[in-house]
């Protein structure tokens, strides 16, 4: 389809039905007029073609399970109605080229498939890792032309760079694959690229989220065959609405204190012989603890508490959903995001103390919403967003205190996303 019957094709409905699927009713027209100016925006940079395909991946929202992932732990999270989308057109080169709103164009030789140092923390080599991968495997790849937009904001906590890679991801399954790797593996293709190209230590939950959809809890305890489950639960229910607060912290330079974190807890995991903390027990944790202070020092000991501690929780948080026990549910939502402050400590970077903004959101949670409700930090920390399930009731006076002090637009309210990475059409 070309760029002109693409656009009559999105203005006429057709994209309607897919649209309100993943964005909501409400946000149908708005999300037309996106779709529009992007198509425009790939014409104008790449010219016309007569091959032109959409495809989206979506932001994902952390429930519980807070630095669980990388040792094997347990989660619970959920796609969201945020996403980055690509208009794409398949081209007759080696050459994958990616032009995203507001940043340069990223030109991608894949007959090179190996890490680059100088894309190491760039989008650039996310591309290269995903073709790496599929190749490695033995899956087809080739070149293609993209221009992207996104709507997950960077750093905010909604794992753009997992929407990015499972976007590629699924650019290049959709396109060279005829859509046969499944949602599962190209999650795992995406941690390989932001560990081994990126040059980010990071977990499977942020791709698994963005890639399965939906709301999820996986337990990792076999990562490579993770255990998939889908948790059957309307937000509506808890007479909540879903505020992720956007405090304008970025955490893409702080990778040494997101790495500092598994560093910590597999060296204390070390200590009794594993590779990661999963198999260790609370009980077993602490008759070493005078040694892990000694050893690692007490924040090492601390983050493991954590991870012992949250990954129970998140048994007992799955468990409380699925009986409909919300109010247990919130006190444990609230327990975990007290956990991740206090002994985690991924709410503010040593690095930058004078800057705490989730600290500051989440007293003033405390205080807005005074024991009802639940809140916490969200993702992996250290800047970004806060998590909130505020009563409706509130939502309004929420909105208003957090922006005042966060800006116009810093308080975002969510819906859960049924779908994951997608061809959308």
């Amino acid at each position: 389809m070309n760029a002109l019957s693409l656009k009559n094709h999105i203005a006429a409905g057709g994209l309607d039905s897919i649209l309100t699927t993943l964005y909501g009713a409400a946000a149908l027209e708005a999300q037309k007029a996106r779709y529009l100016e992007a198509v425009d925006q790939f014409t104008e940079i790449y010219g016309e073609r007569d091959n032109l395909r959409i495809f989206s991946a979506p932001g994902r929202t952390e429930i519980a399970g807070n630095h669980t992932d990388h040792n094997y732990g347990r989660v619970l999270a959920a796609s969201v109605n945020l996403d980055v989308i690509a208009i794409v057109s398949a081209n007759d080169s080696d050459i994958i080229s990616v032009k995203s709103k507001g940043y340069k164009m990223d030109r991608i030789d894949t007959k090179v498939l190996t890490p680059q140092e100088s894309e190491t923390n760039h989008a650039a080599s996310l591309i290269r890792g995903m073709a790496a991968r599929f190749a490695g495997l033995g899956l087809k790849i080739g070149g293609f032309d993209a221009y992207t937009t996104s709507d997950v904001l960077k750093g905010s906590g909604l794992s753009s760079s997992a929407a990015f890679e499972v976007l590629i991801g699924t650019i290049l399954n959709g396109l060279y694959n005829d859509g046969s790797v499944n949602a599962v593996e190209i999650a795992k293709y995406a941690q390989y690229a932001e560990n081994v190209f990126f040059g980010k230590p990071c977990g499977l939950m942020d791709q698994m989220a963005s890639s399965v959809g939906n709301l999820i809890t996986i337990d990792f305890a076999d990562p490579e065959n993770p255990v998939i489950e889908p948790v059957d639960f309307d937000f509506a229910a808890l007479g909540c609405a879903l505020c992720i607060v956007d405090t304008g912290g970025n955490h893409s330079d702080l990778t040494n204190e997101y790495a500092s974190i598994p560093g910590e807890m597999k060296a204390t995991a070390a200590l009794f012989g594993e590779k990661v903390l999963r198999p260790v027990s609370y009980e077993q944790l602490m008759s070493k603890a005078g040694e892990i202070r000694e050893k690692l020092g007490d924040r090492a000991l601390l983050r493991s508490m954590h991870f012992i501690r949250e990954n129970i929780r998140v048994g007992k948080i799955v468990d409380a959903l699925k009986a409909k026990e919300y109010d247990t549910f919130l006190k444990l939502l609230t327990e975990s995001g007290r956990s991740s402050f206090c002994y985690l400590q991924n709410v503010y970077a040593n690095i930058a103390p004078a800057e705490q903004g989730l600290s500051v959101a989440l007293s003033m949670a405390d205080d807005i919403l005074a024991g009802e409700g639940a809140h916490r930090v969200h993702g992996g920390g250290f800047g970004g967003t806060t998590q909130n399930l505020v009563p409706l009731k509130k939502v309004d006076e929420f909105k208003t205190a957090i922006e005042a002090v966060f800006g116009e637009g810093s308080c975002h309210i969510l819906n859960v996303r049924p779908l994951g990475g997608v061809e959308v059409k």
